[in-house]
């Protein structure tokens, strides 16, 4: 009996000196695969904040969703703690958040300079808009531009009439209605399979997706045309964040900042490169005909014009000084 409360009070001792030490464990939802550009950038924030706190903040990263949180609902999932920290995907938010919508207007921007450009002056409306949400915004990135992949060519909208095309948000399933496709929301995990059994007929999405997703299996066709430049953005929980000592908060925006600085350089770097892996896999890269590039542009034109309407007066001080060059 003696030796089993001497036991009993060795653990609780344990159990003390490991509160005392106050290290703080949270998780991160990632919602895509841990070889996705923002999953792996989520991966070094973590591995930063851990060597900047000195170990006092510990933060695990889950891809892929699986701690099944995804899409649309990130905010809220936030918002609520049922997650403390989240990649999410801005454009899948703007039908929560307006403001998040703006990266992924189409052909808004067609460089990453200018790509670059545009988040920095709609950064304080980021943050302020998460801030709503009972969280702080710690950093953002870029998918490399969004590009059509099909498995016929696509010359024309006459080429993309009745194609069941998968998109990321509102912003891009107007688009693609516009030019006569039908536009499908899908979760990523789906995607390949319904490729297979023609359930969709193509993506709209980035190169680097393409790659991770072997969509060279399924399609034939990557047509360059520029779409956008979506940013996912990474946020905490305002609870979790308050809990933080000003230290620990200081180092984890010195990680941010850093990671924020090192995936701008990494998207940008990596879209020559997956275009090549794409040919490479017996793809076919294209830019887009002429008459594909007025039609887009007239279809992009409604979409940013409707956007404009429902935006605050910030928010058509940034839009429209891009939307008017």
């Amino acid at each position: 009996m003696k030796r089993l409360v001497l036991v009993l009070v060795a653990v609780f001792m344990f159990a003390v000196t490991n509160a005392n030490a106050k290290v703080i464990k949270m998780n991160l939802n990632a919602i895509y695969g841990p070889s996705s550009i923002h999953t792996m950038g989520a991966v070094k924030f973590a591995k930063l904040v851990k060597q900047y706190t000195n170990g006092s903040v510990v933060i695990t990263v889950y891809p892929g969703g699986s701690l099944g949180f995804k899409g649309s609902e990130l905010l809220r999932v936030v918002r609520n703690g049922q997650v403390p920290m989240s990649d999410i995907l801005m454009g899948a938010v703007a039908g929560s958040e307006h403001v998040f919508g703006i990266s992924s207007l189409p052909r808004l921007v067609d460089s990453y300079k200018d790509a670059r450009s545009l988040y920095e002056e709609s950064k304080p409306l980021y943050k302020k808009a998460a801030l709503k949400w009972n969280q702080k915004f710690l950093y953002a990135a870029p998918w490399p531009p969004s590009g059509l992949v099909t498995k016929k060519p696509v010359k024309s909208s006459k080429d993309l009439k009745g194609l069941k095309i998968r998109t990321y948000d509102k912003n891009g399933a107007n688009f693609l209605r516009i030019l006569g496709a039908n536009a499908i929301s899908m979760p990523w995990g789906d995607v390949y399979s319904a490729l297979r059994t023609n359930m969709l007929q193509g993506v709209l999405t980035s190169a680097e997706s393409t790659k991770n997703g072997k969509f060279w299996e399924v399609l034939k066709y990557f047509t360059d045309i520029h779409y956008a430049y979506p940013l996912n953005m990474v946020t905490i929980n305002l609870d979790y964040w308050k809990a933080l000592s000003k230290k620990q908060q200081s180092a984890m925006l010195k990680a941010a900042s850093e990671v924020e600085k090192s995936q701008w350089k990494y998207s940008e770097d990596i879209t020559k490169k997956d275009l090549k892996i794409l040919t490479d896999h017996k793809m076919v890269v294209e830019q887009p005909t002429e008459e594909l590039t007025k039609e887009m542009n007239k279809a992009a034109k409604d979409i940013i014009k409707a956007f404009l309407k429902k935006s605050s007066s910030d928010e058509k001080k940034i839009i429209e000084k891009y939307f008017n060059k």
